[in-house]
């Protein structure tokens, strides 16, 4: 520190040896070295001070999400007054045919819905929230569950949601922004790939 510096600078002329004293070239260099360590202090201090304002604008921003929907992969989506459930699915090939399944909370399958061929981009699902039978399911959290057909290969991929933000947090000024979500989820702010009003 700049304490412990001076106090061995002062140490060091008060104990030198009047018949060979420090000389000069070695002073200046010392002094040199103490004003390197002094920027170097007051850059530190200043970068924290940075550091610290930047977390509180990444707050404000991350505030501004609450309410908003955003887009995430493979988290539940909850069925609210018999409104439309999307979900988004990314093709970068395109697909000859596509299968989506909606899970209730235990993992069952309530609803099957077989889709055609769909072009390369990002293709939009809605479900109405009926089950097979036609019947209006009751209020409560659901998943998606995709599998996609194409180029001779079925695989099941993620599909993308959309959960309104209900609140945002963060450990420290060094961390990641956490978003929570419909359903008690929280989710780096890094992982969210899309925002709706």
């Amino acid at each position: 520190s700049q304490q412990d510096f001076l106090k061995l600078f002062t140490t060091q002329l008060q104990n030198q040896n009047p018949l060979d004293p420090t000389k000069n070239e070695a002073f200046v260099a010392q002094l040199a070295q103490f004003s390197q360590l002094e920027a170097t202090t007051n850059m530190a201090t200043q970068l924290t001070s940075f550091v610290s304002s930047q977390s509180g604008d990444r707050m404000l921003t991350g505030a501004a999400l609450i309410g908003k929907k955003v887009a995430l992969e493979d988290v539940p989506v909850t069925l609210a007054g018999g409104q439309p459930v999307q979900g988004l699915i990314g093709l970068p090939n395109g697909a000859s045919g596509m299968k989506l399944e909606v899970l209730d909370k235990s993992g069952a399958v309530v609803r099957q819905q077989i889709i055609g061929a769909q072009p390369s981009g990002e293709v939009t699902l809605t479900w109405d929230g009926r089950d097979s039978a036609g019947n209006m399911l009751s209020d409560g959290v659901y998943s998606f569950k995709a599998t996609v057909t194409a180029a001779g290969a079925t695989n099941v991929v993620p599909v993308k949601t959309l959960s309104t933000v209900r609140s945002v947090s963060q450990t420290d000024a060094a961390s990641e922004l956490m978003v929570m979500v419909d359903g008690g989820r929280s989710v780096k702010l890094s992982s969210v790939q899309r925002i709706s009003g």
